[in-house]
């Protein structure tokens, strides 16, 4: 706890010196330091005399000399109270200028980095067979039991994801021709078209929370937040009660588009959407077929949506957080982004292995080539030789509640201002979602 009163004001004065200049004393915070304004304390009854007596100055040291709580993200005590506050066990302290990214990835064993072939397939059998036994689940479960069998299902098929994502990563097989054969298969339940996924997600390893290139989950510019009334409404819904699903206009606008791809990466991008749509040109009427249109709905519809709630779930909590900046490119810093820029997030144990570890995800960003079999291995030794830097979390109400209702538009100084501070008049999503959301962590 510190307090420090402007350099016009010296606590050490004797009781015939004067404590006050004529200039006025500005208010600012650096460091944990309080710096008071003149004008921001009691003027109420206060005489601006030339010489107090020590009984006077004595009332004036205690009324000004108030114990401020060190803001400072270098200060313990004031992380710990951050941590608390958004639902975090532990916020990492800043990680030096001049710690490179290569300084962390050669404190990782060297095994964590092998691929075997064993466990690649031992999690694609974990995935098939937890799929299988969902869509099971779903036709035989009564009607009040669907959203149980959905909700497993749902979880299921985000593990095809996270195989296809290993597929992109080279982390999966030896044989790049099989890496995309599995990755491409495992991403069609999801209507997923793996090629245009791939070379989206490594533009966000290689530029993660940096401001405009991370292809992931963007702070709202505050130009954008002032453009349109409309587009105001829509994203405070969108970063608001919806954000869990938002993955769906991400998968919807970027994905498809040709036009958005290097004319080196079409050819293999036409393949995949190809591929996509013979899916969905021969899978989905065949659904209709055997089950009708309400089974569509069952059967892959309402998975689909869980897989999106857990797509969207995660990637924010990886990389969202009040105290996690989005930087631009010229103070961008690799190394300070994926270790100090990512969050390491604990699931209930079925989550984690239905999803093969995909939120141990640190690690992860230090290096893609880890095995998602690996990351909980490679996530130990960052423990070991960074744990003071690292953001660790439990998923919890009032996690998920700071990201829903603080992490909204773009500000430097504070990383993010919530739609209510902005526009307190329209921000009916996020007040509704302070008022239903519990606050347990």
């Amino acid at each position: 706890m510190a307090c420090r009163l402007a350099d016009s004001m010296f606590l050490s004065m004797g009781p015939h010196q004067n404590p006050i200049r004529s200039q006025r004393i500005g208010t600012h915070y650096s460091s944990g330091i309080c710096y008071l304004k003149w004008d921001s304390l009691p003027q109420k009854g206060i005489k601006r005399q030339r010489f107090l007596t020590r009984r006077n100055w004595t009332t004036v040291a205690k009324a000004v000399a108030i114990p401020v709580a060190p803001s400072s993200p270098d200060n313990a005590e004031y992380r710990k109270q951050l941590s608390e506050s958004y639902g975090f066990k532990q916020i990492g302290e800043p990680l030096p200028d001049n710690v490179t990214l290569k300084h962390v990835i050669d404190t990782l064993p060297k095994k964590v980095f092998e691929i075997d072939d064993v466990k690649a397939w031992k999690s694609v059998l974990i995935s098939a067979t937890s799929y299988a036994f969902g869509l099971y689940m779903i036709s035989k479960a009564p009607w009040y039991l669907l959203p149980l069998a959905w909700a497993w299902t749902g979880t299921a098929v985000t593990g095809f994801f996270v195989i296809g994502h290993d597929c992109a990563h080279k982390s999966f097989s030896r044989n790049k021709l099989v890496e995309d054969i599995v990755g491409t298969l495992a991403f069609l339940p999801l209507i997923y078209p793996y090629e245009p996924w791939r070379f989206k997600h490594d533009r966000h390893h290689a530029k993660t929370n940096m401001l405009i290139e991370d292809t992931a989950w963007q702070p709202i510019a505050k130009e954008e937040f002032d453009s349109s009334p409309l587009f105001r409404r829509a994203i405070m819904y969108g970063y608001g009660p919806f954000r869990p699903w938002m993955s769906i206009a991400h998968w919807l606008l970027v994905h498809f588009d040709l036009k958005t791809f290097r004319p080196s990466e079409v050819k293999r991008v036409k393949i995949s959407l190809a591929c996509v749509f013979a899916f969905m040109g021969i899978g989905w009427p065949l659904i209709v077929f055997k089950t009708g249109i309400l089974g569509w709905v069952k059967f892959w519809l309402m998975p689909f949506l869980g897989y999106h709630f857990w797509m969207s779930t995660f990637t924010m909590v990886h990389h969202t957080a009040p105290h996690i900046p989005f930087k631009s490119a010229d103070e961008w810093n690799a190394a300070q982004a994926q270790l100090n820029g990512t969050v390491h997030c604990d699931y209930p144990q079925w989550i984690e292995t239905l999803c093969h570890d995909i939120n141990v995800h640190i690690p992860h960003h230090i290096s893609p080539r880890i095995p998602s079999y690996n990351l909980r291995a490679a996530h130990k030794s960052l423990q070991e030789n960074w744990g003071k830097y690292l953001n660790e979390a439990t998923w919890n109400w009032r996690l998920m509640k700071t990201i829903l209702t603080v992490c909204h538009v773009y500000d430097k100084e504070q990383n993010y201002v919530a739609f209510d501070q902005l526009a307190p008049g329209e921000s009916h999503p996020i007040k509704f979602l302070k008022k239903v959301m519990p606050d347990y962590a």
